[in-house]
């Protein structure tokens, strides 16, 4: 039987070590993307709406009846995807025309926002909440 040095068994255990220790970080994994932020810009918005931007209420029909701006069409969050199709009709099909979406707070106005970006729209911008935007 042929016997290593205790210089070679040592190296043979660190290299060991090395190599766990780098796959318990994770150093192979990129980080994850961070979470979309609100990023609202009303002020932007009501400049935008002044101009005749096209304007998305995206909270609940329930919300929306409940009062909303006057230029306003209401489509959901969860439906923003599905409905496409009339938000192509309502900027004339023009995906470079501005598009401001709204919702209470923020923050489903952000994942409208993704969604329409998504889908090749160039100009929407994040009104914030309804009482950003009164």
């Amino acid at each position: 039987m042929h016997r290593r040095s205790p210089l070679t068994a040592l190296i043979a255990v660190v290299a060991a070590l090395f190599l766990a220790a780098s796959c318990s970080r994770g150093e192979d994994k990129p980080a994850p993307p961070p979470a979309p932020r609100p990023s609202k810009d009303p002020e932007a918005a009501k400049r935008l709406i002044a101009e005749g931007a096209t304007v998305i209420d995206v909270r609940t029909p329930g919300e929306f009846q409940g009062g909303h701006l006057p230029s306003a069409v209401n489509i959901p969050v969860d439906e923003v995807e599905r409905r496409l199709a009339e938000v192509e009709k309502l900027t004339g099909g023009d995906h470079a025309k501005p598009v401001v979406v709204y919702c209470a707070k923020g923050s489903r106005a952000a994942k409208a926002k993704q969604v329409l970006e998504g889908a090749g729209f160039q100009r929407v911008v994040n009104g914030g909440g309804l009482d950003d935007l009164e």
